[in-house]
């Protein structure tokens, strides 16, 4: 009998462009109804940079059917491009709050109009008379017809939206002869949809701004010419030539040429470097007051800012529980207010009134109120090098009470410099140097780097190691020249094994390193490093804002660890292993506390990943940093995490002013309504002004706290 072998299911990734969403409400029905089709396994609609990312079994479905689904949810596929390109990214997104308050005074002009003109001052009591009503229903259809053709195919989806609720409503009126408030209703549904409109707008472009920093052409060396080609086309290896004042299109090694680089763009910071042969450039930084040529390493979206892009394009799949709660409580709101209209209506037998509840209820402002804020936060701070992976993570970050950090490359400059060499037994001082820079030639760790550099500068040879192997947490284990060499910490020593001049050692200030030639002791290395000048304030500043306890966790000795600890006045762990730091964070998550994680993003990635907020520290040109961790530091500077925390704290008390605004406006525009206090006309009109609201308060976000 044969047995049938399973097929691999060959899964594809692809990007969508969608048009017509403005608000979360919108991205939710885009992504159930692409969801719904059979062969997509995984979609994300991200309103902010109006695309779906899916993952979809090719072999069951195709580009076709899932375009055909999203514009049969009421939305449109424009022709497949590059989002960089689109005309939204050419609008940058100043936080110029005239342009707020503007649209602001706008609506409450219109509202004020409608009120006092054609409500009080009996305008629409006469236009209701003179004309008769079937003109004015066929007006309102006509005039209405984009918003109730929506409503209609949300309706065969079984779908309840706040059009549907101000649907019902111009029908209420219009059934009682009110062809007037039906068409000031349809009138402000108009408006609410531009005025939600403006204010998604505003929000994505706080991402799309960023987008637009990428330069979409190059000018590169083929065939002995210069050629100004499409970024999509250069190669990796390929020369790219750079003139003063233009934008770097990759990443790369400067091979002739200096120049001044601002890259601001990527770290956040504003004080250009200076860049010669040697140096390595990120794309979108620009380079000013020279030429440069540049080998091409790292293209298009494998750049640094390529992946800045798309963590902050990404970010919107993170959703904070916030965002959550209030998409469940809009899902429940629209019903409840069907219910209370209907209650209205049995109680006081007055449609009118009955309508003024369906049109006041606005579930877009409790959809709008957490996202707009989120991506305004994250689109600001990726601008000054600060990347925050979505908004679950800066709600976690506000909430947070335990800062646990490493110590080589977080706390110290990582930089650390061979001061010592003691040699035991047989071998030479020169001669354990030599072991142990071959042994960790091929080493990223910041020690293995002050080893090279301590044999480099005493014209010290070292070979290439045979049978290369990390011992994570530990160190590493080669052979050179027929010798087993292992160098690395104390862990590494056998058990019960006597270490000559143990005290003098294990009291040396630094980290020390074993030298192990054939599992015998032969050398001690010990490496110093500077803690980076501006800790101390910042732990204080970490204080300041509430956080209770701050952790040093770190691999060193105990001697190390407790010098630097009771300098920064923290508690301290030492000798740990990454399994250990990992243990370390489950504990405290185990206690109900919200963990915060700050590491370099290479040895601390898995920490880093369980912890409920990673940090890793200097992320620019680090793969593993931007990856494993949940907010990336571009720039290596401690005074930037005082400011993610008050960021983070800032953002969750607008998200909640936003909340508790748009709830009461909705309850006292409800309560109101129902008791007749609120014609149609002017419920209508007020329906649009807690998106502005949520607008203004947001914008706040624009503006990054300052360094002190």
């Amino acid at each position: 009998m044969t047995v049938p072998t399973a097929t691999k299911v060959e899964l594809k990734k692809i990007e969508l462009s969608i048009q017509g969403m403005d608000c979360a409400e919108c991205a939710n029905h885009v992504r159930e109804a692409i969801i719904a089709i059979p062969g997509v396994i995984e979609a994300d609609v991200f309103l902010s940079t109006e695309k779906a990312v899916l993952r979809i079994n090719a072999d069951q479905v195709d580009l076709r059917t899932i375009c055909k689904a999203v514009e049969k949810a009421g939305y449109r596929v424009p022709e497949m491009k590059d989002p960089r390109v689109s005309s939204s990214t050419l609008t940058p997104f100043v936080g110029d709050h005239r342009r707020y308050r503007g649209l602001l005074l706008l609506v409450f002009g219109l509202v004020l109009g409608v009120v006092t003109v054609g409500e009080w001052g009996g305008i629409f009591s006469i236009l209701n008379s003179w004309i008769p009503l079937p003109l004015g229903a066929l007006f309102v259809c006509i005039a209405g017809l984009p918003v109730f053709r929506n409503v209609l195919q949300a309706s065969f989806r079984k779908q309840i939206t706040s059009h549907t609720l101000m649907t019902l409503g111009a029908v209420a009126a219009l059934l009682v002869g009110e062809w007037v408030t039906a068409s000031i209703v349809v009138l402000f549904m108009r408006v609410g949809d531009r005025v939600e409109k403006f204010t998604t707008d505003s929000a994505r472009r706080a991402v799309k701004d960023l987008i637009h920093l990428s330069p979409q052409t190059a000018r590169v060396e083929r065939d002995g010419e210069e050629r100004e080609v499409p970024i999509r086309e250069v190669r990796v290896g390929e020369i790219v030539i750079l003139r003063p004042g233009e934008k770097i299109p990759v990443d790369g090694e400067v091979i002739s040429g200096n120049a001044t680089v601002d890259q601001s763009t990527i770290t956040g910071e504003a004080i250009p470097v200076d860049v010669s042969q040697g140096s390595y450039v990120y794309a979108s930084c620009i380079a000013t007051l020279g030429s440069l040529k540049v080998r091409a390493v790292r293209i298009g979206s494998d750049t640094v800012f390529g992946k800045v892009v798309r963590m902050v394009e990404e970010a919107e799949s993170n959703r904070a529980n916030m965002q959550r709660l209030a998409d469940r409580f809009s899902t429940y709101y629209l019903p409840v207010v069907l219910g209370i209209a209907g209650f209205t209506f049995l109680l006081s037998h007055n449609p009118l009134s009955t309508a003024a509840v369906l049109v006041v209820a606005c579930s877009c402002s409790f959809a709008l109120a957490t996202p707009i804020a989120m991506l305004a936060s994250i689109g600001a701070a990726a601008k000054q090098g600060l990347l925050i992976k979505g908004g679950k993570y800066l709600e976690a970050l506000a909430r947070a009470s335990i800062v646990l950090v490493d110590k080589t490359g977080t706390l110290t400059l990582g930089k650390p410099r061979i001061n010592e060499i003691i040699p035991i037994g047989q071998w030479s001082a020169s001669e354990i140097l030599s072991l142990a820079a071959s042994a960790e030639r091929y080493s990223e760790h910041p020690l293995a780097e002050a080893v090279r550099i301590a044999a480099k500068e005493q014209n010290i040879p070292f070979k290439d190691p045979k049978d290369f192997v990390a011992l994570p947490g530990m160190g590493v284990k080669a052979r050179i020249d027929g010798y087993t060499v292992t160098v690395g910490n104390r862990s590494l020593i056998p058990s019960g094994a006597v270490i000559p001049q143990s005290e003098g050692i294990e009291a040396k200030e630094g980290s020390v390193l074993f030298v192990l030639i054939d599992g015998e002791l032969g050398g001690v290395l010990i490496a110093s490093d500077s803690v980076r000048p501006e800790v101390p304030e910042a732990i204080q500043k970490l204080r300041t804002l509430g956080v209770s306890h701050i952790e040093l966790l770190t691999g060193d000795n105990e001697h190390t660890a407790s010098s630097l600890a009771e300098r920064l006045g923290i508690p301290y762990r030492a000798n740990l292993l990454p399994e250990d730091k990992i243990r370390i964070v489950k504990e405290y998550q185990a206690q109900g506390q919200v963990v915060v994680m700050m590491g370099d993003g290479v040895n601390d990635a898995p920490a880093l990943a369980q912890a409920d907020v990673g940090i890793a520290m200097g992320a620019a040109g680090t793969d593993i940093a931007i990856e494993a961790a949940h907010i990336a530091l571009m720039k290596e500077d401690w005074s930037r995490i005082p400011e993610l925390f008050l960021i983070a704290r800032r953002t969750l008390g607008v998200v909640r002013f936003n909340l508790a605004f748009t709830a009461f406006y909705n309850v006292a525009g409800i309560t109101l309504s129902a008791f007749g206090l609120l014609p149609p006309v002017i419920a209508a009109s007020a329906q649009s002004i807690p998106d502005v609201g949520i607008l203004l308060n947001s914008a706040r976000l624009l503006r990054m706290p300052t360094k002190n």
